[in-house]
């Protein structure tokens, strides 16, 4: 039997880094940048963070950790390796004007290899018999959910077993919508993305909002990536762990129709087709699974598909539509 109260939190766990991934590259991109490297960008943000969170244990030698640098120095690494990246990115696109999706596609390549590099000698510096490398006390600080959530029964699991980084990315989408649709800068943001010569024309920067709306973007994709390593997968990096993530989370912004606020729920949708496997009977059939994985595209297909045809429509002139026109001649 279908049992939704343990298949909401397992879809959330899952949505968590879709949600990161997604919010970022709708910023970056609402500036006009097509940032296809975000797959890599998680992987960099994912592996900085381990960097930062096995520098730190090794310090404690085996002492308890303090919770406030267990948190702020795996995170400050993640923050760093995900702004170098966009910083890349945007050297790369913006100021020597190389194409943007090869550029993109270079670094996903670029980013998985950094990450299995560093992770495969940190794994071999452990000296661990498995090809993994275990951060539990790390992960323990990041994982730990509200105290209330182990004596309300159902609420508590569905809405309160999860750690901050889980909250923090339904702040970050909704306040990232809000500054997009409400504020100056948002507005500014939108201009340069949507029309760069009107922008340029009205005293806009065009350089100075593509590279803070990328990196800034890089940066929040980069913490889906922590998120994964040291809430979801409980601390333990494997390489090639990632799977294809970082391609839902993009799925995801044309899904929601570069939306952030709408992202928190379609989120929840793609990490819920995501696992719908693991619920649903399937047999001995591999083949019957890897159909239920392909639920997240086929629905951004259709989505895709609908959203074209509906701005081809409006964007057809009246007469083609069958609309009284009234053309005035001259």
């Amino acid at each position: 039997m279908f049992d939704l109260v343990s298949f909401i939190p397992r879809a959330v766990a899952q949505s968590i880094p879709l949600l990161y991934g997604s919010t970022g590259e709708t910023i970056t991109e609402k500036s006009g940048n097509l940032n296809l490297g975000i797959p890599g960008v998680m992987y960099v943000g994912g592996i900085c963070g381990v960097i930062g969170a096995f520098l730190y244990e090794q310090s404690c030698a085996g002492a308890p950790l303090n919770s406030a640098f267990a948190i702020l120095i795996p995170m400050a690494s993640c923050l760093m390796g995900s702004f170098l990246m966009g910083l890349l990115y945007c050297f790369l696109t913006v100021t020597l004007r190389a194409n943007q999706n090869v550029t993109g596609l270079a670094m996903t390549t670029f980013g998985v290899g950094f990450g299995n590099f560093f992770g495969g000698s940190l794994i071999k510096l452990t000296g661990s018999e498995v090809p993994s490398i275990a951060l539990s006390d790390t992960s323990a600080v990041f994982a730990r959910h509200l105290p209330a959530a182990d004596t309300t029964g159902w609420f508590g699991q569905v809405f309160l077993s999860y750690g901050f980084l889980a909250y923090l990315a339904i702040v970050i989408a909704l306040t990232a919508s809000a500054i997009i649709e409400h504020t100056r800068v948002g507005l500014y943001l939108r201009a340069v993305g949507e029309n760069p010569a009107t922008a340029d024309a009205a005293g806009i920067s065009i350089t100075k909002y593509k590279y803070f709306a990328t990196c800034i973007g890089c940066m929040i994709a980069g913490l889906g990536g922590l998120y994964y390593v040291m809430d979801y997968a409980s601390g333990v990096w494997s390489n090639d762990a990632f799977g294809d993530r970082g391609w839902l989370a993009i799925a995801l912004v044309i899904f929601t129709i570069w939306r952030p606020n709408v992202g928190v729920l379609a989120s929840i949708l793609f990490g819920g087709l995501y696992i719908l496997y693991l619920f649903i009977p399937t047999g001995t059939n591999l083949a019957y699974k890897e159909l239920y994985k392909m639920l997240p595209y086929v629905v951004t297909i259709v989505v895709l598909v609908i959203t074209s045809m509906r701005n081809k429509r409006e964007n057809q002139p009246p007469e083609s539509l069958g609309l009284p026109y009234f053309r005035e001649d001259r």
